[in-house]
């Protein structure tokens, strides 16, 4: 069992950062492959063990297990990251289906959806990043503005504000495209 360095008995930050080093160094391969073991994918898996490292860095003087604490961390962040990714393969599952399922649209019709899916993505795309996070947080974590608020740091009603803006920029940047296809 690996055991906490003792960073109170650091006597610089510098001393502090090689005992995460050496957690770091000891740990590293057995998170990679159990976080690989819950999420099937090593670039995943290498995200999530830096994620957790750079917690516990922040959290250092706080942590008693240090081992414990970083197994407990990489699972959740796993289960979260496989949340996440269920949800939205979900979603776009039953895009698909609903897409498929509507007998009465013709092959033409698919394609100017799929034109429109692709260029509200581009849109989002090109979105200062603030911006994107919240419509991530919105419409595919489907949080509430107060959950919103609290992971941006915008008040509540700047949330609202601040989507009603990204929507109307987003409807406005799709509007050519809607034009275009009926004519």
């Amino acid at each position: 069992m690996t055991t906490k360095p003792d960073a109170n008995n650091c006597s610089d930050v510098g001393s502090q950062k090689l005992s995460i080093r050496a957690l770091f160094e000891a740990e590293e391969s057995g998170l990679l492959r159990f976080a690989f073991s819950l999420t099937g994918r090593r670039a995943v898996a290498e995200e999530i063990v830096q994620e957790v490292f750079l917690h516990l860095h922040a959290k250092w003087n706080s942590v008693s297990e240090p081992r414990a604490w970083l197994y407990r961390s990489v699972r959740n962040g796993a289960f979260q990251h496989l949340r996440k990714t269920r949800r939205e393969s979900m979603q776009t599952d039953e895009q698909r289906d609903s897409l498929i399922d509507e007998s009465n649209e013709t092959p033409d019709d698919l394609i100017a959806h799929m034109e429109i899916v692709a260029s509200l993505r581009s849109l989002v795309a090109d979105l200062p990043e603030k911006d994107q996070k919240i419509i991530q947080l919105k419409y595919f974590e489907g949080l509430k503005y107060r959950d919103i608020s609290q992971s941006t740091g915008l008040t509540v009603s700047n949330v609202g504000f601040r989507l009603h803006q990204i929507l109307k920029k987003l409807a406005a940047g799709l509007l050519p495209k809607g034009n275009q296809d009926e004519s």
